[in-house]
């Protein structure tokens, strides 16, 4: 169980934020049973045949892949796409909505699974930084148009992480699909949904006072920093961060740490209040 002053202090900069912002990592997941990548054993638990061919997540997340070997990236994405589709998001942005009461929410995650908003989060409240797997992209890219995943099915054999034919494809050109992801290396990824994005969470914060924003990060790691360095350059301009990460919860000086599973450490702060 967390240090109850941690939870006391996290409850308390909660209650007195105008305004909350949760930005998550792959830990928010977690607690949803989605796989731990962390480090390659992680990962090559998750993906058996990939150990054998000695690719790590960081190098198998590459767009080089879907012209190389595009069975291959396929059957990496592809199975992804199925997981996520079959995962029921866990209750934690229920539990987070009775904490914050009306006051507004917004969202930035590295997440790619579409989870908070199968939550229910709003479209218009969430920045997805690195780009979502429901959405797809030509790979050449032939064009600056994306479109939506729902009605792509892609057959994998997991035995070798292999998808079988026919494997998505350019609706305007014919050249293999992608997902809509910004990957290691990738020079390719279309950004125009994220930037839209990204531009309405800085509209946010620009309309906020920065000294009452209250950032409950969930599940952010170090191995890819993106959304623990957001939270800390708010620190620094003056807003309360509430870290929750069994692992990894330290942080800058004033940072709130509670070192536990996301969705056990919102629990606890519904009990407290």
């Amino acid at each position: 169980m967390s240090h109850p002053n941690a939870l006391d202090r996290a409850l308390s900069a909660i209650r007195q934020a105008q305004a909350v912002a949760l930005h998550t990592g792959a830990g928010m997941g977690v607690d949803s049973g989605l796989p731990d990548f962390r480090g390659p054993e992680g990962f090559w638990s998750a993906y058996p045949p990939l150990r054998h061919l000695g690719l790590r997540f960081e190098e198998m997340a590459n767009p080089t892949h879907f012209g190389q070997d595009p069975a291959l990236a396929w059957g990496f994405y592809g199975h992804r796409l199925q997981l996520y589709r079959n995962t029921v998001p866990h209750d934690g942005v229920q539990i987070l909505r009775k904490l914050i009461d009306s006051r507004p929410l917004f969202a930035f995650t590295s997440n790619i699974d579409g989870h908070l908003q199968a939550a229910g989060l709003s479209e218009h409240h969430l920045m997805e930084v690195h780009g979502s797997l429901l959405w797809l992209q030509c790979t050449v890219p032939c064009c600056q148009e994306i479109w939506s995943a729902e009605d792509t099915h892609v057959e994998v054999d997991m035995t070798q992480c292999r998808a079988a034919e026919p494997l998505p494809r350019c609706p305007h050109c014919g050249a293999i699909a992608r997902p809509n992801v910004l990957m290691f290396g990738d020079w390719s990824f279309i950004g125009a949904r994220t930037q839209a994005q990204g531009e309405r969470y800085h509209q946010w914060l620009n309309g906020i006072d920065l000294s009452r924003l209250a950032i409950i990060e969930i599940g952010a790691g170090t191995a890819v920093p993106t959304v623990r360095r957001q939270s800390e350059q708010l620190q620094r301009m003056g807003a309360t961060l509430i870290r929750i990460n069994p692992r990894e919860s330290h942080g800058p000086p004033g940072t709130i740490s509670i070192a536990e599973g996301g969705l056990s450490s919102l629990r606890q702060l519904e009990d407290q209040l």
